[in-house]
Order: structure tokens, then sequence, then C-alpha cells
């Protein structure tokens, strides 16, 4: 029993029935799943050039691809590190703040060791932004060790020991900033800029972060399925108690998966302030977590542990960025104001779907009882409403009565299912 929890992500053992199923379902190195992400973000990119007034994408692709690429590698580095904390059954709710945080440090860093030249705006030495760089991931590490002790030794729930870093880190963050300037400049400031070419070239280049995005995702898909630590992971976020028994040290993995999980976010801490020319850490990375865990679970992850895929996380990202690109083409003013509503409305819906096998399995019902039907105008009415507000009154009006119409036909189809 231990050892089929072994295997990752519920693979059987070798020359089992089961083995050769799991082979058909994956072409080319991508699952059903993978594949069908694979054209979603297809069919976005065509239905974004033809609805987007300016037709961008066809007109000049080359920055629309350009600016998707680096804003998706920017995502993905820390997404990977939530995949891997969530295949081992946690949750890390704080890279966002570990961002900001991780940019801070780096900032003050070189703040302290060339003032003059912070102050000046001008170049630093190479070995002082190697040290700001060291300083940034050292403390990822730092809280990646902080989240592992407080899990595994004081005994706090995941959800409540990175809700604390989510909140306290940023404050951190701020502090240590106002704190630094207030020491080393004349004034106290909220915000450090930085403008060394070194920076300065990571900002022009994209493929800089798509490269390290790159090597990083090979690096996770090659622990995750190549090595034993990868299959203690999954083993971990199956059963715990079974991994425990079997004689995995529980502890250091888990220890292994938050490190990685803050590092990477840590990682991308130093893209952003170089993408931005400035360490601030009041809205630097602010609610990215949330879009970590997204492009984790619109991947495939499961939020219970023990299942998920590099290449997932690596389609989830590209999707949610495509969905968010998409929006400002279309919205173009105030485009930002819906980037959470769209981000939390594709992962409900990416669940939903990847729910729909086990409910029909299950004989389950989407709509039930007196709950169904109040679910019914509830749903048709925020389907309304998002259309109105971003497509116009008569757009929303017909998507209402439409998505009542949708509902009340399904919600008739599961009762006659039932009856049968």
């Amino acid at each position: 029993m231990a050892a089929t929890n072994l295997n990752p992500a519920g693979r059987s053992p070798p020359g089992s029935q089961a083995a050769p199923r799991l082979r058909r379902t994956a072409w080319f190195g991508l699952r059903n799943g993978e594949w069908a992400l694979l054209a979603a973000i297809a069919v976005a990119f065509l239905l974004t050039g033809l609805v987007d007034s300016n037709h961008s994408y066809f007109k000049d692709p080359w920055v629309s691809l350009t600016d998707i690429a680096r804003n998706t590698a920017m995502l993905g580095i820390f997404a990977l590190g939530a995949t891997v904390v969530i295949i081992a059954g946690g949750i890390d709710l704080s890279s966002g703040s570990m961002i900001a945080l991780s940019g801070t440090v780096c900032a003050v860093t070189m703040l302290a060791l060339s003032p003059t030249e912070m102050m000046g705006l001008k170049p630093v030495a190479s070995v002082v932004v190697a040290a700001g760089v060291a300083a940034a991931l050292l403390t990822g590490f730092l809280v990646g060790t902080l989240h592992a002790w407080l899990i595994t030794a004081v005994r706090l729930p995941p959800f409540i020991a990175t809700l604390a870093t989510l909140v306290g880190l940023r404050s951190f963050a701020r502090a240590l900033c106002e704190s630094a300037t207030h020491a080393i400049t004349p004034t106290k400031s909220a915000l450090i800029n930085v403008y060394d070419p070194a920076f300065k070239a990571v900002r022009e280049n994209v493929w800089v972060p798509v490269t390290v995005f790159a090597i990083l995702a090979l690096f996770t898909w090659v622990l995750l399925t190549r090595t034993v630590l990868g299959r203690h992971i999954h083993a971990l976020g199956g059963n715990e108690q079974a991994a425990r028994l079997a004689g995995i040290r529980t502890e250091n993995v888990k220890w292994f998966a938050y490190c990685f999980g803050a590092m990477t976010a840590a990682l991308a801490g130093l893209f952003y302030v170089a993408n931005e020319s400035v360490a601030q850490p009041m809205n630097q990375g602010r609610g990215h977590e949330l879009n970590a865990i997204a492009a984790a679970v619109v991947g495939g992850c499961s939020l219970s542990g023990g299942v998920g895929t590099v290449p997932g996380t690596v389609l989830g990202a590209i999707f949610l960025r495509v969905i968010i690109d998409a929006v400002s083409k279309i919205i173009k003013t105030g485009a930002d104001v819906y980037e959470g509503l769209i981000v939390g409305v594709v992962v409900v819906i990416a669940v939903t779907f990847s729910q729909f096998g086990a409910l029909a399995k299950g004989g389950r019902r989407l709509l039930p009882g007196a709950l169904g039907l109040c679910a019914i105008p509830t749903l048709s009415l925020f389907a309304g409403a998002i259309v109105s507000m971003t497509a116009g009154q008569n757009g929303g009006i017909a998507t209402g009565v439409g998505s009542l119409l949708l509902l009340g036909l399904l919600r008739v189809w599961e009762s006659r299912r039932d009856a049968t």
C-alpha cells in the first residue's frame, strides 16, 4: 500500500494494467488536459486578435509576443515554486510579499555597499550587484526555512503560517526600506531606484527572463520526475502518513519544498526590480501569489496534493498571461481593474471542467436541490454583470438571459438523469 503511494502523480508500477492507459493519454509528453490548455491558448490568441479594435496581434505581433513572454516568464518562475509546494501537499500564500522583500533586500544591500553611486543613479561594481542578488536569494532560503519550521515544529497549518508571512513580509520589507534610506540617504523613502546597467540589460532583453524560466522549468521537471526527492514530494502530497511509514523524512521534504517556493519567488523579485527599475515594497508583487497558485491549478495541480506537472504549470502561466493581455487589448482603459476578476473566474472554470469526469462517474449534480435553484440566478446575474461592465448593457442582458436558460436546462437534465 505504501509502495503504491510513492509513485508520482498516482502512476502505477511498471507492468501493471493501468500503465498502458496512462501512456496512451500522454502524447508527446503532454496529457489530454495539457493539450486542451494549449488549444485554449491558441483560441484565446485568435479571438483576441479578431475582437481587438487595433488588431495588435496581427499588425504588430512581435511587440505583443515579447510582452507576453516577459510577463509569463516572471509569473512562471515563482509558479514553479508554488507547484512544488502544492504537489507536496502544502500551500504558500506569501510569494507576492516574498517578491517585494527580495527586491527590497537586493536594493538595500546595493545601497549600503555603494551609497554614492546608488543615490547618484550611477553604475555600481559587479561585486555589489552580485552581493545584492545573493542577499535576495539567501532571504528566500531563510523565509522558506521559517515556513518549514512553523509547519513541522510549531505544527501550524500551512495556510495559517504563510498567511502570516503574506502580511508580515511586505510590512517588514517596507520598514526595512524606510529604515535603510533614513540611515544612509538624506531622506526616508518607501522605495529605492535601481538604474544599474546590469538591471537595465535584463529589462531590455526579454530572452534573459525567458531563458531563466526555461532552465528552471527543466530543472523542476527533472527534479519531480527523475529523482528520488521528486518521488518523495509526490508521496508526501499523496499521503503523508503512508510516506512517513515508508521511511521518508517528511520534515526534510517539506523544508526543501518551502525553500524552493520561497527562493523562486525571491528570484522573480529580482526580475521585477529590473523590469520596473525600482524596489517598491508597498506594491511590488501585490496579489501575485494568487496568480502563481492559479497557474498551477489551471495547469492541473490538485490542491489536495500529490498531483501536478511542470508542463501543466508552464501552460497555465502562459494561459493566464494571454487572458490578462487579452483583457487589456479589448478593454484598453482601466483593464487592470478586471485582472483579479478574470483570474478568479478562469480558475473556477478550469477546476470545474477538471471535475466534470468525477461528477459524471459519481452521479453528482452541479445544481442540487434548493441550493442549485438559488445558484442559477446568482450565476446568471454575475455573468451578466461582468459582461455589462466590459462589453455594454445589451451584451450583459443577453449573457444573463442565456446563462439562465443554459443553467435551467442543465438542472432539468440532471433531474431527468437521476430519475432514470
